[in-house]
């Protein structure tokens, strides 16, 4: 895919050195892998302009500003037909973070955050059920988050 791309191992190596830090300042970054922090900041445009680099997102520790509850929810559509029109309603819940379009049990895998269980219950009652084309879901709650990582992307070597 890199190839068709038209990707470099410079391309490669910014990615996988922002992976780690997007915060890092393009000429810091252009000392580390030898070049300009112009010609990094040339790159990170092209990247953009590819749809490869969609923003740079700080992370945060969502426990410490009271959402309290993970879940994830297997939902059954109706029918698969009805994605499309089940996930722009799904967008539209502020709670759901993430929504995945699946083979196996559920059409689709939802990831809820949530301040507390009350919130939950609200979502999964009041807001999900209401949706037409939505069968029933199954809900998990996550008791703790082991790790969460990006992909390591490294360039290859020569």
């Amino acid at each position: 895919m890199a190839a068709k791309l038209n990707l470099d191992k410079l391309d490669l190596r910014i990615i996988h050195e922002m992976l780690g830090n997007a915060e890092v300042p393009y000429a810091e970054l252009g000392k580390k892998l030898f070049v300009s922090g112009g010609t990094i900041h040339v790159r990170i445009k092209k990247l953009e302009e590819l749809g490869i680099v969609k923003g740079k997102r700080i992370k945060v520790d969502l426990k410490r500003l009271g959402y309290d509850i993970t879940a994830f929810v297997g939902i059954y559509l109706e029918k698969s037909s009805l994605y499309d029109t089940v996930a722009t309603e799904l967008k539209n819940i502020p709670e759901i973070v993430r929504l995945n379009y699946t083979t196996g049990n559920y059409s689709m895998f939802i990831e809820v955050v949530c301040k507390d269980i009350n919130q939950l219950r609200s979502i999964l009652h009041d807001e999900l059920q209401k949706i037409k084309g939505i069968e029933r879901t199954e809900t998990f709650i996550s008791l703790d988050e082991g790790f969460n990582r990006n992909v390591q992307i490294a360039p290859k070597e020569e």
